[in-house]
């Protein structure tokens, strides 16, 4: 049977930025499943012809990669790249026209806490997950691997804005600032708890 017949074709509308606030231009914008590949214009904007259930996937060097799954109810993507600061990656995001010298150089400089991909993830723990490699989530308790458990539960002690919680279900990932993943030596202010590994959090609130 044709591939047309199997998935149905749907045009996704898209922009691009970086440090939150700057359009990402003449950056290739990729339909995995269809195969189709556009470039964002001057204002970072993209229209993308893919199938439902497509994943669109960014992968430019001077940026971390992105993939992101189309649902059937998916039409428009604002996506905000990671930067990956580096001497060759400046001359390459400026070279290529990515973005221009003088924003670049202010955002590295003054916004560097705004240099996150957080809002591209639906809810806190695919963020958790998606960005720690050694994070497990399950039944919304956190467990980091690699962390000596001196006491009955394994779960990790969760800080938001400095109050212990244990749930975090109600956090936006666009409302995070920035997380820590705090284990062993590092977790040993804490105590006894802290064995478990501790998950810092701090909001833009």
């Amino acid at each position: 049977m044709p591939v047309g017949l199997l998935a149905q074709q749907k045009v996704v509308y898209g922009r691009l930025t970086v440090f939150n606030r700057y359009p990402v231009k003449n950056v290739e914008v990729r339909a995995r499943k269809a195969k189709t590949a556009v470039r964002t214009d001057s204002l970072g904007r993209f229209t993308l012809v893919c199938y439902d259930r497509d994943v669109i996937q960014i992968k430019t060097k001077p940026f971390k990669p992105v993939s992101k799954k189309v649902g059937p109810k998916t039409d428009t993507l604002v996506l905000n790249l990671y930067f990956i600061d580096s001497k060759e990656n400046r001359k390459r995001a400026v070279g290529y026209g990515y973005i221009n010298k003088e924003d670049l150089s202010y955002a590295v400089d003054h916004l560097q806490g705004e240099n996150n991909d957080f809002c591209n993830y639906s809810n806190i723990y695919e963020l958790l997950r998606g960005r720690f490699s050694g994070i497990t989530v399950a039944d919304g308790k956190i467990y980091v691997r690699g962390s000596t458990n001196f006491v009955g539960q394994t779960q990790a002690v969760i800080f938001v804005d400095g109050v212990e919680t244990s749930s975090i279900g109600w956090i936006s990932p666009c409302d995070v600032e920035s997380i820590d993943i705090l284990k062993d030596s590092n977790a040993a202010i804490y105590g006894t708890r802290g064995a478990n590994g501790v998950v810092l959090i701090r909001t833009k609130h």
